[in-house]
């Protein structure tokens, strides 16, 4: 069970490390699910002197006032026998401290680097691990002294911040409460047993120590709190007896003050049937023991917050995308592959159906295994549903289909046709000189005139799907998360998109009017060959010149140029599709990025690196989530590892 322990100290130095050390954040936080024991006490209640009878070691720093002043992750390593002791301090990893009293002092001075040379606390815990063949595998948080008045030069507040990072702590349910409390005061008003109380009210969490038993006055003793008469908690209490200030200035040391200790209670007549639960050297034990029973019992729990933890971290790590390459070669990649992405969100939008890549594997999976068409059909209605479906050919299609053959019917001939203006045309066109057989240059006036108002519906055509061109660049745009991550490369790539779509909706709008245009200048012969002939009609070559411009005549000549012009409509209404498809749709997928990949060769490294400017809080944060990431991967494999070899 002792590499559970060790697995925990492992995590919750890398947790230190990383910065995790339980406060509020809003990255997840792997500390919280660790269980640990934390030390409560008031100050004067022999909290260090607990610490250093289990260690053995004269270790922490002492004085009057606040003398603990951040947290202090005390990890014991039992060693080989007959192997010296050291300390290591997770801030100087490559540091060994074999004088304690080097130990000491490097608290004072790295609470001072982290607080100043005042009397503030800091949250930040200090990381001392310890090897010695003379402890048992355990591992203890140290929390500041709780104390009822501020100090000189401290604030007014210490008293509630102190009482705060203590409740911080031992709030947590994964947390193992150490409750300090000396014999010789009243247990009602013991500062860690009433916060204990605030946070754990049945005690399943709290273990507590009573200190000074030795210093109560002569005619009291401490059986009844021992016994768990007095104040009941789920595991029995441990009474201590810690070296008196006079052994410590003596410098005393803790074998034979553990000896003492163990005479004390053997041979006093009070204490003398729990001697066997009593002192420093049991407290170590019992506590190794009932951690390690913990750590047990949370161990499916921290793997399953691991295992959803690094999913989130993942996710979140996707969304923030990839960090930005340092050299030249690496930003232009970069671009290009967001272009890329980008360029393909945009074809998928214009072929109508994006298949997600959450489907073609079940898809792919289906065809490689024993057929069976109902299983078959059964399992890609159930893959199906994750399809994203992305429209934009279709509007496309919509223009083509009912826009512009209802522009082509909305166009009014009215005043082209008219009797006046038929008249008035065919007379222009005669000149001096009327027509002898058929007013050929009045039919070809009055099929030009009426054959221009088909320009309008054939741009407004073009227009339209310039329209839905551009929409499709702005939803390809909000898809491709990558785009968001550089505004200044988004606001580039799509100006670039917007421009070669203008280009594409020029050229075409050139080649469809040339359509319209091509109708004009040149007339279907053959649709005026087969009309019947005048005389056909009941008409006579010999009729007169007056008698040709009657209404009855001119209605003919109406309704002939309207039923050519109908045709021509009918023509160009597929010939003008064509033309926007070729120029504008075909154009757009195939070259949408062309020019701006071309200017984009010939940028500097500068300019590059500009396009790929990022938000600097984006980057810290996926700096954080990164290391976050590698911390939970790392606590994953080693919990793996223990659960497997148990």
């Amino acid at each position: 069970m002792d590499n559970l322990i060790s697995l925990v100290n492992k995590i919750q130095r890398a947790c230190t490390a990383l910065g995790d050390h339980g406060e509020a954040s809003a990255l997840p936080t792997l500390w919280d699910s660790l269980p640990a024991i934390a030390v409560v006490g008031g100050q004067s209640s022999g909290k260090s002197s607990v610490l250093e009878s289990i260690v053995g070691k004269d270790f922490l720093p002492r004085g009057s006032g606040i003398v603990t002043r951040r947290p202090l992750v005390l990890q014991l390593h039992k060693s080989d026998e007959g192997s010296r002791e050291y300390a290591e301090f997770l801030h100087l990893p490559r540091k060994r401290f074999t004088d304690f009293a080097a130990v000491r002092k490097e608290i004072q001075d790295e609470t001072d680097r982290e607080t100043g040379r005042t009397k503030q606390i800091s949250s930040v815990p200090i990381h001392l691990s310890i090897y010695s063949p003379n402890v048992v595998n355990l591992t203890l948080i140290d929390l500041p002294g709780l104390t009822k008045v501020a100090v000189e030069g401290q604030p007014e507040s210490i008293v509630q911040d102190i009482e705060n990072m203590v409740r911080s702590y031992i709030e947590k349910p994964n947390c193992i409460i150490l409750a300090i409390s000396p014999a010789n005061q009243d247990l009602a008003t013991s500062d860690a047993i009433k916060i204990s109380r605030e946070v754990d009210p049945t005690g399943e969490r709290t273990l507590g120590v009573l200190t000074k038993i030795d210093l109560m006055d002569k005619g009291t003793d401490a059986v009844d709190i021992l016994e768990g008469k007095s104040y009941r908690l789920k595991f029995p209490w441990v009474g201590v007896v810690n070296r008196s200030q006079a052994d410590i200035n003596k410098n005393v040391d803790m074998i034979a003050a553990r000896r003492r200790e163990r005479e004390y209670f053997s041979s006093t007549p009070e204490y003398r049937h729990l001697a066997h639960r009593m002192g420093s050297e049991h407290l170590a034990k019992m506590l190794s023991k009932h951690l390690e029973t913990v750590i047990k019992s949370r161990i499916p729990g921290i793997q399953s917050l691991i295992n959803k933890t690094i999913a989130e971290l993942e996710t979140e790590l996707s969304r923030l995308g990839k960090p930005i390459a340092a050299d030249a070669g690496g930003k232009l990649y970069t671009i290009m592959e967001i272009c890329r992405l980008f360029d393909q969100n945009f074809r998928e939008h214009l072929d109508g159906v994006y298949v997600s890549s959450l489907v073609l594997p079940s898809l792919i999976h289906l065809s490689l295994t024993s057929f069976n068409f109902a299983n078959f059909v059964r399992d890609f209605v159930l893959t199906f549903n994750v399809v994203h479906r992305r429209t934009g050919g279709d509007k496309v299609y919509n223009v083509f289909d009912n826009q512009l053959p209802a522009a082509l019917k909305r166009l009014q001939f009215d005043r082209q046709l008219s009797m006046e203006n038929i008249r008035k045309l065919i007379t222009e066109a005669d000149g001096y000189q009327p027509h002898l057989i058929a007013p050929e240059q009045g039919y070809r006036r009055l099929i030009e005139s009426t054959l221009v108002t088909i320009r309008g519906p054939a741009e407004a055509a073009v227009d339209a799907t310039h329209s839905i061109l551009k929409d499709l660049v702005h939803k390809a745009m909000s898809e491709t998360p990558e785009l968001k991550q550089y505004p200044a490369l988004r606001v580039e790539v799509g100006n670039a998109a917007i421009e070669s779509l203008e280009r594409m909706r020029d050229q075409s709008k050139k080649a469809t009017l040339q359509l319209v245009d091509m109708e004009c200048c040149y007339l279907t012969v053959e649709f005026f060959r087969k009309l019947p002939q005048d005389v056909d009609k009941g008409g006579s070559a010999t009729q007169s010149i007056f008698d040709r411009y009657n209404d009855s005549y001119l209605r003919r000549i109406g309704s002939t140029v309207l039923s050519y012009v109908n045709m021509v409509c009918a023509t160009l209404r597929h010939s003008i599709p064509k033309s926007i498809v070729y120029c504008q749709v075909r154009e757009a997928k195939r070259s949408l990025l062309d020019f701006f990949y071309t200017e984009l060769g010939k940028l500097e490294q500068k300019r590059l690196s500009a396009l790929l400017n990022e938000d600097p809080a984006i980057m810290e944060r996926r700096s954080a989530l990164a290391k976050r990431l590698e911390l939970y991967r790392s606590a994953q494999a080693e919990i793996d590892t223990v659960a497997w070899s148990k």
